[in-house]
């Protein structure tokens, strides 16, 4: 909420990009970044930079695309939980742990979970 008021207010005194292409193209470019100081083992406060630097983008993009970045990240979090719940469910049906499950076996549960 804060990045989207403050990248608001600048775009209301005309410091903002001309449209969302060029927005996205910022996402991409924050995005490489990231990358780059993953790949580097770069530190934790770059990384940490880096990963704000991108979540800062991505809220600006949202205001382009008429989304608002809060709710889809709440909505992004209902979903998980509920397909996460899913794969809990039917391993206790199947008489499994998650923790005891291999990482295709959730998957394959997730995806289930994907079409309920």
């Amino acid at each position: 909420l804060k990045a989207y008021r403050m990248t608001d207010k600048a775009s209301g005194v005309g410091f903002d990009w001309e449209n969302k292409e060029d927005c996205w193209a910022k996402v991409l470019e924050e995005m490489n970044e990231l990358q780059e100081e993953v790949k580097n083992n770069g530190s934790n406060e770059r990384k940490d930079e880096e990963f704000g630097d991108l979540l800062f983008a991505l809220v600006n993009y949202s205001r382009f695309i008429k989304v608002n970045a809060d709710d889809a990240l709440e909505h992004a979090n209902v979903k998980f939980k509920r397909r996460f719940t899913y794969i809990e469910q039917s391993a206790k049906e199947m008489g499994k742990s998650v923790a005891d499950m291999t990482l295709k076996e959730m998957d394959a549960l997730w995806n289930e979970a994907k079409t309920v």
